[in-house]
């Protein structure tokens, strides 16, 4: 297996596939999202691909607030996705709560609930800057496989 490995993590750094989570946003970054993960953009074209499951993800993209219902959600989501994983935090909203910050709704910011790996800033961030987050995940990835 140790022939392999560096072919494994190569593989894994060209398919990674995504899941991604809106955690209660306004939508904006989920419509970057989308337009993101389109063929005009086409992830495909470094191996990217969307799941529906989150137990066949490698990364997990969120967006928004996190708030008081979606935190456990989203803390077992991440609990399903299998290791090695990466989070990529999308927006302002998942790194700071940004203009949803001390709403009673509103829980602490995404990495006080799990562990995040790269953060796509902007509100919302451009698909072309959300591509290059998930560029940055892939790697991260195939070094977590080593």
């Amino acid at each position: 297996m140790s022939i392999l490995s560096p072919l494994l993590r190569a593989a894994r750094r060209k398919s990674p596939w995504f899941y991604t989570v809106n955690a209660g946003s306004c939508n904006g970054c989920d419509i970057e999202v989308g337009a993101g993960l389109c063929p005009r953009y086409d992830p495909e074209q470094f191996g990217g691909l969307r799941q529906g499951s989150p137990k066949h993800a490698d990364i997990l993209i969120v967006t928004g607030p996190i708030t008081l219902r979606t935190k456990q959600a989203l803390v077992d989501i991440y609990a399903q996705m299998p290791s090695p994983k990466v989070v990529v935090a999308v927006g302002s909203c998942p790194a700071t709560g940004n203009v949803f910050t001390g709403s009673p709704s509103v829980c602490a910011p995404l990495e006080s609930l799990i562990p995040v790996d790269v953060y796509v800033p902007g509100c919302p961030p451009r698909p072309q800057d959300i591509l290059r987050g998930l560029k940055q995940a892939a790697q991260l990835l195939a070094e977590k496989e080593a």
